[in-house]
């Protein structure tokens, strides 16, 4: 298939969960034989923080700005046998718009923050998604799996919903020896709603345990938040670097949103990654986290401060790191890269009704 995708980044992680996701998910469909394209809209924001500018995988453009991409883009995106278009692109409802009017194949809109717009469109927030998109749209890949694809359906008018979660890099990620800085770390950009769990599950346990180790990485934390001393800063961990993070670290925390608390089944990338790197996971609940991972098996399921420092205070090496080698298996048998790769051209097509191909069936004929 010719697949392209308009998403929020892949050449920049500053910030964000997409770029991995994207690149993991591109990477794995080129080696499947599919040509892959990605849009980007060139923002300085990213243009700052570009890790990986020029992907080895498909072709990567940047666009400056709406007008930019109509009029270079057109015939790519008509040509296309399927065009996906991502979360929290910019003036997404626009690039929407005229992505529906112009493509020929199938088009599909990938959420990969599902509860968060959700919860943008009964607020009337439409930045970048309309709710009299979705029923334009083949098909709805929704990084939030359970009766949230019901919703879509039923609610929204959504013709195809999947459940397409995000997945890790299995050569990106996985363990290696290291000593220990840490005995418990958090990766993930500040946001207001998951905060409080921060707060009670990593920032309260360095207080109460003040010969713990403990380290929170991610930009945009106020300067108002007061870090307790044995907590370690930093403002960005590239994505190179986080195998050497999770590895480095004996518990590593999931902390959620509150929107995907309440929607359930909506594991972010970072819990496959630590999964992946084998490092034990101590998690905050929601519905469908525990179908993902057996709970005291795969991954420590906490309430309160108390619950965290109980796990890092008596859990014997060898129980963490069985905890750990479980939720490693479990992610490589089920959310590789790899795994998306295989699923999303049968969903395109099933969506499309056997349009997905008509380009290179035509091209063939000629």
């Amino acid at each position: 298939m010719d697949i392209v995708f308009l998403g929020l980044s892949i050449t920049s992680s500053w910030g964000n969960g997409h770029a991995t996701t994207y690149r993991g998910l591109l990477r794995e469909l080129a080696r499947d034989g599919h040509r892959v394209t990605f849009l980007e809209r060139d923002v300085p924001w990213y243009a700052m923080h570009r890790d990986l500018p020029e992907p080895p995988y498909g072709s990567t453009h940047l666009y400056a700005s709406l007008d930019d991409l109509r009029v270079r883009f057109a015939g790519l995106v008509a040509r296309a046998d399927a065009v996906i278009v991502g979360s929290y692109v910019p003036d997404g409802q626009q690039v929407g718009d005229w992505v529906l009017q112009t493509a020929t194949g199938v088009t599909a809109f990938y959420d990969i923050d599902t509860p968060v717009t959700l919860a943008k469109l009964e607020q009337g927030d439409h930045a970048y998604l309309a709710p009299r998109q979705i029923p334009g749209y083949h098909a709805y890949l929704s990084f939030t799996g359970g009766a949230t694809l019901d919703r879509l359906r039923t609610y929204y008018g959504a013709r195809y919903a999947y459940a397409f979660h995000c997945a890790f890099d299995p050569e990106a990620y996985f363990p290696e020896p290291a000593p220990c800085r840490w005995d418990l770390g958090y990766l993930g950009t500040y946001s207001d709603d998951r905060q409080p769990r921060v707060d009670s599950l990593l920032i309260g346990p360095a207080r109460a345990w003040a010969e713990g180790r403990f380290t929170v990485a991610g930009p945009m934390y106020p300067a108002s938040i007061a870090w307790p001393g044995n907590v370690e800063r930093a403002e960005h961990v590239p994505p190179a670097e986080h195998r050497a993070f999770y590895n480095a670290q004996r518990f590593t925390l999931n902390v959620t949103r509150d929107d995907m608390i309440q929607a359930g089944w909506s594991p972010s990338v970072r819990l496959f990654e630590a999964a992946a790197c084998g490092t034990p996971i101590v998690s905050d609940r929601w519905p469908g986290i525990d179908e993902l991972f057996v709970p005291g098996a795969e991954i420590l399921l906490v309430d309160d401060t108390d619950a965290v420092l109980d796990i890092l205070r008596h859990m014997s090496d060898a129980e963490r790191r069985a905890v750990g080698e479980g939720a490693r298996e479990r992610v490589l048998a089920s959310h590789t890269a790899a795994h998306r790769a295989k699923v999303l051209p049968e969903m395109l097509a099933e969506a499309g009704e056997g349009i997905a191909y008509r380009s290179r069936v035509a091209e063939a004929s000629l």
